[in-house]
């Protein structure tokens, strides 16, 4: 047993002549991590999700800050996302986020664009343009300035929007630009993967 570490995501590989040792072995991990394991095998994690999604038969957006497009660009990497994918919006700005996605002046002047709150927003607000049963949303400082005391380089929300309510997730993640768009874009994935997984059920808790 052994395992290789990468920025986002671990591969935990067994090896053995014994077909029964090894089955047993990979039922053991899959118990012991639960719904982290997300595949199995050499599929990635945007296979997953158009995978996941097609088999449920939901369609999904995208909205995207510090990731620049990572997310829907990963999405569409994977043959057959049409089916499945319906738009992704890159709203850099705070200018775009108003008005491609319809998040309010009053929640960036009282949070900021990195904040749970606008998360939330631009997640509702894609998922209500595109026509979308999943968006996820991502709004961070991927450095290696604009970070403060309390707002760190490495910071990124996570939002997803489904028919039920809105949900966010707050992430530390690796202060270094590229690494952190890649982190951050797994993380996005994997909220989709979750939430097509489990279906329309009702959120831990609601932030909008």
């Amino acid at each position: 047993m052994g395992y290789c570490a990468r920025p986002g995501e671990v591969d935990v590989r067994l090896r053995s002549s014994d077909a029964g040792l090894l089955q047993r072995g990979a039922e053991l991990v899959r118990k012991v991590f639960g719904e982290a394991v997300y595949a199995e095998g050499v599929e990635t994690m945007e296979e997953v999700v158009v995978r996941l999604a097609r088999a449920a038969g939901v369609k999904l957006a995208t909205a995207e800050s510090c990731t620049g497009g990572l997310v829907a660009s990963r999405i569409t990497d994977v043959p057959g996302a049409s089916e499945v994918f319906l738009g992704g919006w890159v709203t850099y700005g705070n200018e775009a986020k108003v008005r491609e996605l319809g998040v309010r002046e009053e929640s960036l002047a009282k949070s900021g664009a990195v904040s749970a709150l606008v998360a939330g927003e631009m997640a509702e607000g894609a998922r209500k343009r595109a026509g979308a049963d999943w968006a996820v949303s991502v709004t961070g400082i991927a450095g290696p300035g604009g970070g403060s005391p309390g707002k760190p380089v490495g910071l990124v929300y996570l939002g997803i929007a489904g028919a039920v309510g809105v949900e966010t997730v707050e992430k530390k993640l690796v202060p270094e630009r590229k690494t952190f768009k890649g982190m951050a874009s797994q993380a996005a994935l994997d909220l989709l993967r979750k939430k097509i997984q489990k279906g329309a059920h009702p959120f831990s808790k609601t932030e909008v």
